[in-house]
């Protein structure tokens, strides 16, 4: 019998790092001492995680911050949004981001907000039923 989906705030660098293989599905050429390195930059500055767990098996994790920009005041951004995919269209999704907003709620934030890569069509899908807008464009450069 199927257990229901525990969700469970993850703070410690221990922890994140047992979600490894699932964040690799995100960024396949992420090494895990490379992980590790970022999760020891990021704890430090509001950086959590949230995993949706069943049956002991974790099958959904996302990172998230809390910080402060002047356009929006403060947020929650979402960040590396994953559910395996053999567990997607299930309601786990809904249900992480339904988690994220009480999470932004309890920390006072005036918005959530999120990127999803251009080609990730499901994602975007995802985000506009559950009343998420586009705002504009994030570009990047990479410096060498």
């Amino acid at each position: 019998m199927k257990q229901m989906i525990k969700l469970v705030k993850l703070t410690q660098l221990d922890e994140m790092l047992s979600n490894y293989s699932l964040i690799k599905l995100l960024s396949p050429s992420l090494t895990k001492s490379i992980y590790k390195k970022y999760l020891l930059e990021m704890i430090p500055h509001n950086y959590f995680q949230v995993i949706g767990v069943q049956d002991d098996i974790t099958i959904a994790v996302s990172g998230y911050w809390i910080a402060t920009k002047i356009y929006s005041g403060r947020y929650l951004e979402i960040d590396n949004f994953i559910v395996r995919e053999e567990y997607r269209s299930k309601g786990i999704g809904k249900k992480m981001i339904q988690w994220m907003e009480k999470e932004a709620q309890k920390q006072e934030c005036k918005c959530i907000m999120l990127d999803a890569y251009v080609q990730n069509y499901q994602a975007h899908k995802f985000y506009y039923a559950n009343g998420y807008k586009a705002l504009g464009f994030h570009y990047t450069k990479r410096i060498k």
